[in-house]
């Protein structure tokens, strides 16, 4: 996919900003109590999504997430199919008071293809 000259920078500076996990981490940070946040629309969430991943679409995570996710110290894993709203959802996340907000390396598809 095509993206725009300032959506892609706005991205590459959310990834500068924030930490990422490997698609390999994933599993283990899940099985110690992280949250794996799929930011991506309802239609993408409904077709595929990582196995008791919460959903809030990026465009409502501003609004939303201190009530689905309220306690600030969660480590939160966000991800979309790739890196760009991941990231800025992390980063996002981390202005808002959440210190331990993450993107996944590479998104869902990157953690499916891990098999």
């Amino acid at each position: 996919m095509a993206y725009t000259e300032k959506f892609q920078r706005m991205a590459d500076v959310a990834m500068f900003q924030v930490a990422s996990v490997s698609p390999e981490q994933v599993n283990t940070l899940l099985a110690q109590g992280a949250v794996a946040l799929d930011i991506r629309d309802k239609e993408e969430h409904d077709a595929d999504h990582l196995l008791g991943a919460l959903h809030v679409s990026r465009g409502k995570l501003e609004m939303n997430i201190e009530g689905v996710i309220p306690d600030l110290n969660t480590v939160v894993l966000c991800y979309c199919n790739a890196n760009n709203r991941g990231a800025l959802s992390a980063n996002t996340l981390r202005q808002m008071g959440y210190a331990n907000a993450r993107y996944i390396e590479g998104g869902l598809k990157a953690y499916k293809n891990l098999g």
